[in-house]
C-alpha cells in the first residue's frame, strides 16, 4: 500500500451500522403503499387492459398493483396518475405507523 494507512471499521462500528439498518427496516415494514387505482379506473370507466395500453405496461402489471402484489416505480406511479388525470398522491399513499 506504499505507506498509506487505511482505517478499518471496528466491531463496534459494524454493530452500530447493522443496528441502524435494522431499526430503519423495522420502521419501513410498518408502512405500506396503498393505492386507489381500481377506484380511479372505475371513475373513468377504463378497464385494466385499457389503462395498461395507455401506460405501456401489461394488464397483469395493473392487476398486480391493484392487488398489492407489485409496488410500481415512481415513474410508473406518475405515469398512471397522468393517464387517469389524478394527482399522484390521490392514487398512491402511505398507510401504517411511521
Amino acid at each position: 500500500m506504499h505507506g498509506k494507512l487505511v482505517a478499518l471499521p471496528s466491531l463496534l462500528d459494524i454493530f452500530a451500522f447493522f443496528c441502524i439498518i435494522r431499526i430503519g427496516m423495522a420502521t419501513m415494514t410498518k408502512l405500506r403503499l396503498e393505492n386507489r387505482l381500481k377506484v380511479a379506473r372505475a371513475e373513468k370507466n377504463i378497464s385494466q387492459e385499457e389503462l395498461a395500453n395507455l401506460a405501456g405496461v401489461t394488464r397483469q402489471t395493473i392487476s398486480s398493483i391493484e392487488t398489492y402484489q407489485y409496488i410500481p416505480s415512481a415513474l410508473l406511479a406518475f405515469l398512471l396518475a397522468k393517464k387517469l388525470e389524478k394527482p399522484v398522491d390521490e392514487l398512491f399513499f402511505l398507510e401504517g405507523d411511521e
